[in-house]
């Protein structure tokens, strides 16, 4: 590039529109100014119609598993406006899993912090969570107890309060067989 400016190949003409002028360096760029979306979203967007947009899903490869199989689990969570939609949660902690009810599979409290969180959808976004129930419930610390033959329901919601009554939860049952 720089041997054809040398060579003076491209002229510079301040009377000719379509040739090359020389750059003014007095005036600077001036960067487009961007709206923060999810900002503005939780501003217009009522509490109600965020948690109408959004779904979840609860799904697993096949119904039924033998005992001591891995269970691989994928949660799908999905904003369905065209505009991005955030959520309060009542932690850090976005969402949660559980098995018969038990959280994450353990009676082993774990201990997380009050402060409360947002989980932020951008328009139209996909999230998409797995997770492996190897088929047992955590007792104690360092101590495991086999979950036995039987159906099982693997459920998945976003941690707000009432998520069942506000749509943001979803279920799904496996049988184990021996």
């Amino acid at each position: 590039m720089r041997r054809i400016y040398e060579s003076q190949a491209v002229s510079r003409d301040d009377e000719d529109a379509f040739t090359p002028n020389e750059r003014d360096e007095g005036v600077q760029p001036q960067a487009m100014r961007s709206v923060p979306g999810r900002r503005l979203s939780g501003l217009l967007v009522p509490e109600w119609l965020c948690y109408r947009a959004l779904s979840v899903a609860v799904e697993t490869p096949k119904a039924t598993f033998e005992v001591g199989e891995p269970v691989p689990i994928r949660v799908t969570m999905r904003n369905a406006l065209p505009i991005p939609v955030t959520v309060a949660t009542e932690s850090p902690l976005l969402w949660t899993w559980h098995v018969d009810d038990v959280p994450e599979a353990s009676h082993v409290e774990r201990p997380i912090a009050d402060d409360p969180g947002e989980f932020a959808f951008d328009r139209g976004e996909r999230k998409t969570f797995t997770r492996n129930w190897h088929q047992s419930f955590r007792v104690s610390e360092d101590e495991w107890e086999p979950a036995g033959p039987g159906e099982h329901t693997i459920g998945a919601h976003l941690n707000v309060p009432e998520a069942a009554e506000k749509g943001v939860d979803a279920e799904t049952t496996i049988r184990v067989e021996e």
